[in-house]
């Protein structure tokens, strides 16, 4: 039984003035006690809520009540049952609104830690020097083609994998990951971790094969002609998007995606150990307010700039950031603007940005997302100066893959259109998930995508019905 005298157990991280000088996770992680004591929170619901809010339904009251009793190696097992990426997801999911948010505990009380536990479990393995191996059903004789080895690719790949078809990773990149990799930054998802869930992968007998750029080294059509019965589309949506105001083309303006790729993938913060220059200036913009925009003005910070602004033209209220990583940013001195919009960019004789025009904004009625809608306020528009604008404001699909694949549709947005349920295109034999569906959306959800989308395809393959 709960034991409803532990408090929450506060996960130790760094202090704030000794981390925004480095690249280390800014986390450090649960001590065993920490872990085991957290773990007895919860009260294992006979009906556990918290599994409903969770993705790819990890079994979480029996995992920590594995945690609780201090078999963490049983407890991993029984996360991996249906989350390869327990690394990962323990850092980066947003939890506190998927099942911590439906935790009975956190009715009256703080919720269990249940990412925290998770990274903990994941953690405790590797500090075992072990690489598991999942049970494997036996081979079928099929094989998969996945494009894409982003979060689910990853999962959509270890399913299969496990059901005895043989899986193909096709990357356009140089490493697998997609966004974990070149997006989401070192000191707060380690590469190692992405690395090693990928070693799991391999375990199972799923390769890889990068700098394969779907559509251009090959198309969907030819992968049927090179022998796969079956093709699962995980390509992201990685087109970087912009607001389309004067200045945007100045040297100094980055999309979030360049920066950050530069940064992470390309490893610029280790230049010139890696031959990846990367130009921070020392008074720094940053447009927009989700977890892309707050990873780029901590990046930035780090790499050296004098002051950092996140520029943002709702309240505080409405910031789409994770809880924890708006906290991390402010404690590191990152400066929030809110109520703000950029109408241009300034630039020198040199054509570098030197000054952005703001303009001063105010919340209206509501508009289709459910947040009121951002106003400008006529007449409060003024400059500042700024050596370096980052533009964190979405990103968009691709088209390369859909323009050369016929019978393949997207909506209005360039999306792929894909049933929900089960992540199947308008071309037969092909399956999507993940970002190219739904937009930008959260790790765990792209992997949810890619566990619908391997029975789907299991299915298939053993029947052949469409």
């Amino acid at each position: 039984m709960a034991n409803f005298k532990i408090p929450r157990q506060e996960m130790p991280k760094q202090e704030p003035g000794e981390r925004r000088r480095n690249y280390d996770e800014v986390a450090t992680g649960y001590t065993p006690e920490q872990a085991k004591l957290e773990a007895e929170r919860c009260i294992q619901c006979k009906k556990p809520l918290c599994i409903e809010g969770c993705p790819v339904e990890i079994k979480i009251p029996e995992f920590v009540k594995l945690v609780a009793t201090g078999d963490f190696e049983s407890a991993l097992a029984k996360v991996r049952e249906t989350n390869f990426l327990p690394g990962i997801c323990g850092r980066v999911c947003p939890q506190e609104e998927q099942c911590e948010a439906r935790c009975v505990v956190g009715k009256k009380h703080e919720p269990v830690a249940i990412g925290r536990l998770e990274r903990f479990v994941a953690d405790w393995e590797i500090r075992q020097g072990k690489v598991p191996k999942p049970e494997q059903l036996s081979p079928t004789g099929r094989k998969v083609a996945v494009v894409g080895s982003g979060p689910a690719g990853l999962t959509v790949a270890g399913e299969l994998a496990k059901l005895g078809h043989k899986v193909t990773i096709f990357e356009a990149l140089h490493k697998a990951g997609g966004v974990l990799v070149y997006g989401i930054p070192e000191f707060r998802l380690p590469k190692a971790i992405v690395a090693r869930e990928c070693e799991v992968l391999e375990k199972l007998g799923v390769e890889f094969q990068f700098d394969f750029i779907a559509a251009r080294t090959a198309t969907v059509d030819d992968f049927f002609e090179m022998g796969y019965d079956a093709v699962f589309l995980g390509l992201g949506a990685g087109l970087p998007s912009f607001m389309n105001l004067p200045g945007e083309n100045l040297a100094g303006v980055y999309s979030a995606n360049e920066f950050l790729t530069r940064v992470n993938l390309m490893k610029a913060y280790r230049f010139p150990s890696y031959d990846t220059p990367v130009q921070v200036g020392r008074q720094v913009a940053v447009v927009g307010a989700g977890n892309v925009a707050m990873d780029a003005a901590r990046c930035a910070l780090r790499l050296g700039a004098e002051e950092v602004h996140i520029v943002y033209r709702r309240s505080r209220q409405e910031v789409p950031a994770r809880k924890e990583e708006v906290e991390n940013a402010e404690e590191e001195g990152i400066f929030f603007d809110f109520l703000m919009s950029p109408v241009r960019y300034l630039g020198d004789e040199k054509g570098r940005v030197n000054a952005m025009e703001l303009i001063r904004m105010e919340l209206g009625e509501p508009d289709a997302s459910g947040r009121r809608r951002p106003v400008a306020v006529q007449g409060s528009e003024f400059k500042r100066a700024v050596d370096m604008v980052i533009v964190a404001v979405g990103t968009g699909a691709s088209p390369l893959v859909p323009r050369s694949t016929h019978g393949l549709e997207t909506n209005k947005y360039g999306y792929i259109v894909a049933d929900p349920a089960i992540g199947k295109t308008t071309k037969k034999g092909v399956w999507a998930g993940g970002d190219i569906v739904t937009g930008a959306a959260t790790v765990i959800e792209a992997m949810g995508a890619g566990r619908k989308a391997a029975r789907s395809i299991d299915d298939y393959l053993r029947t052949g019905q469409w």
